[in-house]
């Protein structure tokens, strides 16, 4: 009797037969692409050997376009048609960019920022297709094979616009995306199984533009993100100019331009990689028109120029293990990650916070990488012992309520994929339609968080307000994507939207979204607390006009003005900041129209029973018992 081969599901029928897929690091200024081959991950070198490609592409006048070294060598020659460091302008609009800080022209674009180049208006999704084309010809020159798809890696704290454009930019680059992980929990997969390590770990991960922190659980296999934070606008490029800048004022130079700046900065760039290795490094640089830079920079003076950039990374560490109820003493290790964590200044801040030596054993450029590969290599459906990734999602998301008040469905850190609903009801008589308004971030008034998107809930039955049930439903995928549906539950209307803003947060934003969570709480609460009041005060407001036009010969002309000057009071009230008088107010308003309530309820009682026998009440209140199927 022959054998019937079977398999897992998603996992080739043939043992020797393996699905290849990729695991990519799209890096601010390199990227690198990898491949499990023979169980072992390894980052894929170019003709040359080298791993690393610059994140730079040139677009010449001539029509060609060039990825990579090639094109980084033009970028002082040829400032405005060479993009580097692109990745910072993901998922940006032009109003989010600061255009005198960078060597290119702004073309308007709805929504997203553009650049003017020779091969016309390029934005940075075209930027980093071009640079994912490139991994993906390096690994079809080593693989001579096809790739069923790759796993892409993006910093912890890009948002929902950021996420979409990587995905876009792969799509454009002809690469199917089977998951976005964060850069952490990729680094993570990657030292956890290399070194067998189990326990509560911190990667922290400093780029050549972002910077994320993440304190992730690690047992069996399973990587658990318990909290994450950082800053997308942190990194290498920020310690190169700090440096740039000195090495300006030692020389007496201002008003440099592009051409020169570029100059400097690359300057800037090669003496803060010596000052790796040497206590001190001699800048000779020669900008023309009489112009030179010659300066001694020792490690010292570095590190006094960038000490603000390093006590920000410091400081967004210390929060990211405080939201993890987690102190410094309880993780077992310290993973480095990132070219930029090469620079003694930074070694030694987290060597000082943490009271030991961080773990180096991995190569902190290649590790996003490898994890990433091991994580492509999985989803590929290669069998294997696969590590199960439970990331975290980085920003509360909810909706706006009435008063302009945030209602969060989904706290910041938990883990995705994830779904959450939750139910809300209408706020005025007769509402057959409802706005539903997305939100990000921590604060309690919608005003200082981001807006994601709005639709509209349409055809809800016309009922008293607060009768109408509508379920609201968050859902964020693997990649950390957010779809969002609406229904009212007794009529089953029912809307729904996959939230793709068209512009991402400004560079500090998310940054500072936390740390204005944190340092207006009280004040958030006191908002809150006068919004909500204020919300009910107008409910109870819109009810008793409504039932004074309606019924108001019910009541003789004492009881009128006791109604009325309740209503002044509360009007007077919710025109101050004082939330205790508004309620105060509200409850005599509502102590005032009592009996009005009972007197309305009668009426309503009578209406319904005018004309009508006692058998058909009797009738309606207790069914036939010639109908009961007893």
């Amino acid at each position: 009797m022959a054998l019937l081969q079977i398999s897992e599901p998603g996992q080739s029928p043939d043992p020797h037969q393996r699905r290849v897929a990729l695991g990519i690091d799209l890096g601010t200024t390199h990227s690198l692409v990898a491949v499990v081959r023979s169980g072992v991950a390894e980052c894929l070198p170019d003709s040359e050997g080298r791993v690393l490609l610059p994140s730079a592409v040139r677009y010449a006048p001539d029509g060609s376009i060039t990825v990579g070294w090639d094109a980084l060598a033009w970028r002082i020659d040829d400032p405005h048609n060479t993009v580097v460091s692109a990745k910072r302008l993901m998922g940006r609009s032009a109003a989010d960019v600061d255009a005198s800080a960078l060597p290119y022209v702004l073309e308007p674009r709805e929504g997203i920022v553009a650049l003017r180049t020779a091969h016309g208006a390029k934005t940075p999704i075209d930027v980093a297709a071009d640079i994912l084309r490139a991994l993906r010809q390096r690994a079809a020159d080593a693989l001579g094979e096809d790739v069923v798809g790759a796993v892409i890696t993006v910093p912890a704290y890009f948002d929902d616009a950021q996420r979409q454009a990587t995905k876009d930019a792969a799509r454009l680059a002809g690469l199917s995306v089977l998951r976005l992980i964060n850069e952490p929990t990729a680094a993570a997969v990657a030292y956890g199984l290399d070194q067998g390590a189990e326990g509560v770990y911190a990667v922290f991960d400093l780029g050549g533009g972002t910077f994320d922190v993440s304190v992730l659980r690690l047992s069996r296999g399973v990587f658990e993100v318990i909290a994450t934070g950082g800053d997308t606008a942190l990194g290498g490029d920020d310690f190169d100019a700090r440096l740039a800048d000195l090495l300006a004022r030692r020389a007496g130079l201002v008003g440099l331009d592009v051409r020169a700046r570029a100059a400097l900065l690359a300057a800037a760039r090669r003496a803060k990689e010596a000052l790796s290795s040497a206590p001190q490094v001699e800048v000779a640089l020669d900008l023309g028109d009489g112009r030179r830079v010659d300066a001694r920079v020792t490690r010292d003076e570095f590190a006094a120029c960038s000490a603000e950039l390093t006590a920000r990374t410091v400081a967004l560490l210390d929060s990211v293990l405080r939201d993890a109820a987690m102190p410094a003493d309880a993780i077992a290790g310290i993973v480095l990650v990132g070219g930029s964590t090469r620079m003694p200044v930074v070694r030694q801040a987290v060597r000082t916070y943490f009271g030991r030596a961080p773990l180096t054993d991995l190569d902190p450029d290649q590790v996003v990488a490898i994890g990433a590969a091991r994580q492509a290599h999985a989803l590929a459906g290669n069998a294997g012992d696969d590590p199960l990734l439970l990331d975290v999602i980085p920003l509360s998301l909810g909706l706006e309520t009435m008063g302009g008040l945030v209602e969060r469905v989904i706290a910041r850190n938990t883990t995705i994929p994830t779904a959450r609903a939750q139910d809300f009801t209408t706020f005025k008589d007769g509402q057959t339609a409802i706005a539903i308004h997305v939100v990000q971030g921590e604060r309690e008034l919608v005003s200082a968080c981001r807006s994601l998107a709005r639709f509209e809930l349409r055809g809800i039955p016309p009922m008293p307000a607060g009768a109408a049930r509508v379920r609201v439903t968050f859902q964020v995928d693997a990649d950390g994507l957010l779809e969002v549906s609406a229904q009212e539950l007794g009529s089953g209307a029912h809307a729904q939207v996959a939230v793709k803003p068209s512009y991402g947060l400004s560079d500090d934003a998310i940054a500072d979204m936390l740390r204005a969570g944190h340092a207006e709480a009280d004040a958030d609460a006191r908002q809150r607390a006068l919004r909500e009041e204020q919300v009910e005060a107008e409910r109870l407001l819109d009810a008793t006009r409504g039932a004074m036009h309606a019924d108001a010969d019910l009541l003789d002309d004492p009881a009128r003005d006791r109604i009325h000057a309740a209503m002044a009071a509360i009007a007077a009230a919710m025109r101050g900041d004082d939330h205790l008088a508004i309620r105060a107010a509200t409850a005599a308003l509502a102590q005032a129209t009592e009996g009005f309530a009972a007197q309305r309820m009668n009426r309503s009682i009578r209406q319904a029973l005018a004309g009508r026998s006692v058998d058909s009440v009797a009738d309606q209140i207790a069914p036939n018992p010639r109908e009961s199927k007893d």
